[in-house]
């Protein structure tokens, strides 16, 4: 039992205070680290439909594209490089664990990222960084390539991925500029679809929601929030009557009922500078009055080695352009 607990994967929460009326504030640059996200969820407490340009904003995600059983070295065209990938194309192989199986990673500034079981990595005859991880004790390798055409690590990426790993994943990817027709010739070549964002929302009658909260960290105890908010997700109650053993969950103190409450959420392959927009709709909804002071945003971003576990963060903004920023990291994984 010991040695389990040992090997059971911990999680630490991050809280960072900040006002975005602070040049040096460093949201935009949090945001943007988490590359790749699957989910956005927005409370509004006490709203019952949301402003017109909120609703844009939630509808003008950028749409991404599945390609089915993608030939890795295709990344690698030189065409598809020098219009696509130059014009912010990103993506992702699509139902990977990265604990598993071999995983893939093409990033906003142009390097390819593998993640390959060891055999993988052997065939492929590139130089990587073996990493473990410590729930499993499997080792795996990660391999980090700029895919500028003509460099030494790129001849040798490609005939890897010719020669000897003859890799085809089903893959998504996405454009920062909607760079749709750069994707076009790849496109042509192989079976794909095209994907908008789901949008969904719900209005919660007579919630219970947290009051008097400021963005100072002593207003309110984080963990509790947290978990509160992700009951209101879940759509669990934090009733935790006597006779229900359904839940043990407990609301927060100070709680004041909100006859009418809007919550949302965007699901798909969704890039920072889409959430971001977001945001500032948010800090905009935030200038009326209204029955409460703030909103949570959570964003959840795709499993990857660069964000082990299950990557999240929570940002509660405030009336006053002030907000809290909960970062979620995970001790999963280690690197040899």
């Amino acid at each position: 039992m010991s040695t389990d607990l040992e090997r059971s994967p911990r999680s630490l929460l991050v809280c960072e205070r900040s006002s975005l009326l602070d040049e040096k504030n460093r949201l935009r640059e949090q945001v943007e680290q988490q590359h790749f996200n699957c989910k956005v969820t927005v409370l509004l407490p006490g709203c019952d439909s949301a402003p017109s340009d909120l609703d844009m904003a939630m509808k003008s995600f950028q749409s991404f594209y599945l390609i089915r059983k993608l030939p890795l070295y295709e990344l690698l065209d030189q065409h598809f490089l020098k219009t696509a990938v130059c014009q912010g194309v990103c993506g992702l192989s699509y139902k990977t664990r990265i604990d598993e199986d071999n995983c893939v990673f093409l990033m906003p500034n142009g390097r390819l990222c593998l993640s390959l079981d060891k055999d993988s990595y052997e065939l492929l005859g590139v130089e990587g960084k073996a990493w473990r991880s410590k729930l499993t004790r499997v080792s795996r390798y990660v391999v980090s390539i700029d895919v500028t055409p003509g460099g030494r690590d790129y001849q040798r990426l490609l005939t890897g991925l010719t020669s000897r790993l003859l890799l085809r994943m089903d893959f998504l990817l996405s454009s920062h500029s909607g760079g749709g027709a750069a994707l076009q010739p790849l496109l042509s070549r192989y079976d794909w679809s095209e994907h908008t964002p789901d949008v969904r929302s719900h209005t919660v009658t007579h919630l219970p929601c947290p009051a008097l909260m400021t963005s100072d960290l002593q207003s309110y105890d984080p963990f509790s929030f947290l978990e509160w908010l992700g009951a209101v997700a879940a759509d669990v109650s934090c009733d935790n009557t006597s006779d229900s053993f359904l839940s043990s969950l407990a609301y927060p103190d100070m709680m004041n009922t909100a006859a009418q409450s809007l919550s949302f959420s965007v699901s798909g392959l969704l890039l920072p500078h889409d959430i971001l927009s977001l945001i500032q709709e948010l800090r905009r909804y935030l200038e009326w009055p209204r029955s409460m002071s703030w909103v949570a945003m959570t964003v959840h971003g795709f499993d990857s080695v660069y964000a082990p576990g299950e990557p999240f963060y929570t940002l509660l903004l405030f009336q006053d352009h002030t907000y809290c920023l909960h970062m979620a990291t995970s001790t999963l994984r280690s690197h040899q």
